[in-house]
């Protein structure tokens, strides 16, 4: 069984924060910090200390079969449980996704 995988980016915003959740987050910062970010199985969220937006990067293996709405709503779904993980809350999810499988290499010439 053959596949594909999806480097997927989901964009979001941080719902409304209590001050706990605010300061937790705020000293996690640093290890969110965007020169952290990769796209990876194990995903990567990246924000500022000012807790407007996030981005979480993520790799999802996929067969033929799976679409990329699948895909974009695991990608959310995982997003949304990062987000969590980390004491936050979140709104106004949007991803995009790329199938690696697609992407040409221009080789220089020989």
């Amino acid at each position: 069984m053959s596949g594909t995988t999806y480097q997927v980016i989901t964009h979001g915003k941080f719902a409304e924060l209590t001050d706990e959740q605010r300061a937790s987050l705020i000293d996690q910062a640093g290890e969110h910090d965007l020169f952290k970010a990769r796209f990876t199985e194990e995903r990567t969220v990246t924000y500022e200390p000012a807790l407007l937006t996030f981005a979480f990067r993520v790799l999802i293996p996929a067969t033929e079969e799976d679409t990329e709405e699948l895909v974009l709503g695991q990608a959310e779904e995982l997003a949304a449980a990062a987000i969590r993980k980390l004491g936050g809350e979140y709104r106004d999810l949007r991803s995009v996704s790329t199938d690696l499988s697609k992407i040409k290499v221009k080789r220089k010439g020989r």
